[in-house]
């Protein structure tokens, strides 16, 4: 017996979870997995209408939970998007109104987050996989330099993600080797993997998948709840090649070589959350975890959208709408579908709620906690909510095979079924995405009282004060 408890420590010390097994009593809190896709479009699930690739597992998730349709990224471009996630507020909050260049930009180690709540809790909380919210630069060890602050300063006891330094990333990215060579760059808990390391030769995609799977096992077997941020690259560019049989499997006439590699990659990360889910099952823990899937910003290039205006980098639907699915046996009944606006401010309420974490007082919240939709309530009321903001720095270039709608917009005001965009605060168009879900009837001219009260609320908006450091 003692040679076993030896065995287990040397384990848990060589996998970073040393400090991890606590005193504490049994937990009947859930368990949260968090699945965040990259560029990943409102249409490329199957579950929401691909023509194009099967999901078969992500389809499962949302028959044995809820389906939301018209579920809102926080921006049109990832960064922000992460930000509103781990803190339920706007971007514009923190400063942050682009995507991280790798260089100079981070979230503030003042903003409170969900990994810090959950953490505070008693919660073991992990990050695996894309952060880029900045602090993952190495020195010349492979060493992380702590001039920003990286996922252990907000709130995370372990981490695995890649290194996000330039020229790293950008060479790796003109090559089409991020994803293929993605483990030769992974950086775990402040220290770059070594070439011995087992995951250093895998797959991008395989590492992410399988490392939180084996996070996972480990830390079922403590008496504390889980909350793990698993947060793919799939399917951002650089389009690479699947493994098999992926890439087989999604060959099709009439494609382009993108379109194939784009299909691949789908389908590889679909299996991984495969793996995921049947290891929850294999566990006995499914009943109790609740597992939520979404993407940081509607499609790129060869994503699809539908009807949709716009795509990434566009602040019209297209760039905004993204899907959402979640499932917790224990608490949300099966086969739902939800119309109800949601958006990722969102995120870090329900999982408090979920969890039993009451929220600081002093802690102010964009977001709202959709839980007791999920299990059945109605949703928070217009009333409720208020006016939604976005804000975008100007991308003049859309990423997509089109140009980019006209006019250009930097805003939106979003409050029931009224959408206004702006640009520097300037309205420029008006739409009913009720009766316009495609925006495609501009009716400004139609509605000059609801203009200016938007506008005002915006303008109110974009002067609050903000938190850089």
């Amino acid at each position: 017996m003692k040679i076993a408890v030896q065995f287990l420590a040397l384990v848990i010390v060589a996998l970073g979870l040393a400090g991890w097994i606590s005193e504490a009593n049994a937990d009947d809190r859930p368990n949260i997995v968090l699945l965040l896709a990259d560029d990943l479009g409102y249409g490329d699930l199957s579950c929401f209408g691909s023509p194009a690739v099967k999901t078969p597992h992500l389809d499962m998730l949302a028959n044995e939970g809820m389906r939301f349709s018209r579920f809102y990224a926080g921006s049109a471009v990832c960064s922000p998007t992460r930000a509103s996630v781990l803190t339920g507020r706007y971007p514009l909050r923190f400063g942050i109104t682009k995507h991280f260049n790798d260089v100079n930009l981070w979230l503030p180690e003042s903003a409170t987050t969900v990994a810090e709540l959950l953490g505070d809790a008693g919660y073991n909380t992990a990050h695996v996989g894309k952060w880029h919210l900045g602090g993952l630069h190495v020195d010349e060890h492979g060493k992380r330099l702590d001039n920003q602050p990286g996922p252990r300063q907000h709130g995370f006891d372990f981490y695995q993600t890649q290194i996000e330094q330039q020229p790293i990333r950008s060479r790796m990215g003109r090559e089409r080797t991020l994803f293929r060579q993605g483990g030769t760059v992974l950086l775990r808990n402040d220290q770059q993997v070594s070439q011995d390391d087992p995951y250093y030769s895998k797959h991008l995609t395989d590492a992410n998948g399988d490392y939180a799977v084996d996070l996972i096992e480990r830390m079922s077997g403590d008496p504390k709840p889980f909350f793990i941020n698993l947060w793919w690259l799939v399917p951002h560019k650089p389009y690479e090649p699947a493994p098999e049989p992926h890439w087989a499997q999604t060959a099709a006439d009439g494609i382009s070589d993108d379109q194939h590699r784009f299909r691949s990659m789908v389908q590889h990360m679909d299996a991984k959350v495969g793996l995921v889910l049947d290891k929850l099952d294999e566990l006995g823990i499914s009943d109790n975890t609740l597992v939520l899937f979404t993407s940081d910003n509607g499609a790129a290039f060869e994503g699809f959208i539908g009807d949709l205006k716009g795509g990434k980098t566009d602040l019209h639907d297209g760039g905004l709408r993204v899907p959402m699915l979640v499932r917790w046996p224990a608490a949300i009944p099966v086969g739902q579908t939800s119309d109800a606006f949601g958006h990722s401010n969102d995120l870090l309420p329900t999982f408090c709620e979920a969890a039993g974490v009451e929220l600081p007082a002093e802690l102010p919240l964009d977001g709202l906690s959709l839980l007791s939709h999920m299990k059945g309530d109605n949703p928070p009321s217009d009333e409720d909510r208020g006016t939604v903001f976005w804000q975008l720095d100007l991308y003049k270039s859309i990423q997509r095979h089109y140009p980019k709608p006209k006019p250009y917009a930097t805003e939106v005001a979003l409050r029931g079924k009224w959408k206004l965009l702006a640009l520097g605060g300037k309205p420029v168009e008006l739409f009913d995405i009720e009766s316009d879900p495609n925006e495609q009837r501009n009716v400004i001219d139609e509605q000059p009282e609801l203009v200016l009260t938007l506008a005002a609320q915006l303008e109110q908006w974009l002067r609050a004060p903000r938190t850089t450091k």
